[in-house]
């Protein structure tokens, strides 16, 4: 079940598209859009959606910069509590159904359904972020090496902290999150040693709201600073506005994700607790997707964001962590083994 934030979320609203089941009847035989002239892309929100300050908000910034840059009027569909795989699949279809090229399922969750979409809409170029299982013709597997920004946070973290104690706080327990959590240990590990790293994952499963509680994840950071840690990482989604706010109750620092969270309208009154923030161009990579279908060379196979094509970074919006010297020195060092490949970082 997907619970609202206790943080003020700005412009958290329910896509403008309706979709109902009299909608998506369409044949097994269709393969083409019933419209000729592309409406613009689509994107297909996992849990959190719009308002998550992060991956999901991420995705919407690259459709909008889309829909400037080429006069589209692109949608976006909110996901439904207690949905199935069939609703997901009949939301893609309806999308390319109607139009919209390319189809983006934003998250791991939407795999199967993209399978199963781009199969029966051969025409239409689907995306899937975070996942490259996903093999088609017509579909791009847009995904990041989070590992890598994860280590420039743990470098961050091992500057910075004074306690010796750091933590990570992980949204569910799956492969792409371990990413995070090995990337980040690895970073302070080898950046200062005696420190500790503090590892929780809320839930086991997405469908507990391990993605979308910030409940969960403020409790979590509060056991974590109870335990002496004084700089929280968390790769959580929507729960990670819970972690930044305890961080801020707390006089302690938090380390966001995906998006730079301390540029974030939603968080501006925690942003003097925001260290940095791991990031990845999920912005950038719905926008080139996009953009590769509207010069006619859509682009597909795995479409992997690293350190060294930008496709993952380390904010430096806040002046205290930027203006510190010996901090940017190890992290632009860092950076630089990652990139020339004498550092080679663990993702589990």
């Amino acid at each position: 079940m997907r619970r609202v934030s206790r943080i003020t979320v700005a412009g958290v609203a329910t896509a403008a598209l309706a979709l109902t089941a009299s909608a998506c009847g369409s044949s097994s035989s269709e393969s083409s859009n019933s419209d000729s002239k592309n409406l613009g892309l689509a994107l297909a929100y996992d849990v959190g959606g719009k308002g998550d300050q992060s991956f999901n908000d991420a995705a919407t910034a690259g459709m909008e910069k889309a829909d400037k840059e080429f006069g589209y009027k692109s949608t976006a569909v909110e996901p439904q509590d207690g949905e199935s795989e069939a609703d997901k699949v009949q939301r893609l279809e309806t999308l390319a159904k109607q139009g919209y090229n390319p189809v983006i399922g934003v998250g791991y969750a939407y795999a199967p359904a993209v399978k199963a979409a781009a199969q029966k809409y051969p025409d239409t170029t689907f995306g899937i972020v975070d996942d490259e299982q996903t093999k088609a013709d017509n579909v791009a597997d847009l995904v990041f090496s989070e590992e890598q920004a994860s280590y420039l946070a743990g470098v961050a973290a091992a500057k910075t902290t004074k306690s010796n104690v750091v933590g990570f706080i992980g949204g569910v327990d799956v492969p792409l999150i371990h990413k995070f959590e090995a990337g980040f240990k690895q970073g302070v590990a080898d950046t200062k040693k005696g420190v500790t790293v503090k590892s929780q994952y809320l839930t086991e499963t997405a469908a507990e709201g391990g993605f979308s509680s910030p409940d969960k994840g403020e409790a979590a950071a509060e056991g974590q600073i109870d335990d002496k840690a004084d700089v929280v990482y968390a790769a959580a989604g929507l729960s990670g506005q819970g972690v930044i706010k305890a961080a801020n109750a707390n006089k302690v620092w938090a380390i966001g994700v995906d998006s730079d969270q301390y540029k974030q309208d939603a968080l501006k009154a925690y942003k003097d607790s925001i260290l940095t923030s791991a990031m990845k161009n999920v912005e950038g990579a719905v926008y080139d997707l996009a953009k590769s279908v509207k010069d006619g060379k859509p682009e597909t196979g795995v479409i992997r964001g690293s350190l060294s094509n930008g496709g993952v970074s380390l904010s430096n919006s806040n002046p205290v962590f930027a203006d510190n010297k010996d901090t940017q020195a190890a992290i632009e060092k860092a950076t630089a083994g990652i990139k020339d490949g004498s550092i080679k970082v663990k993702t589990s």
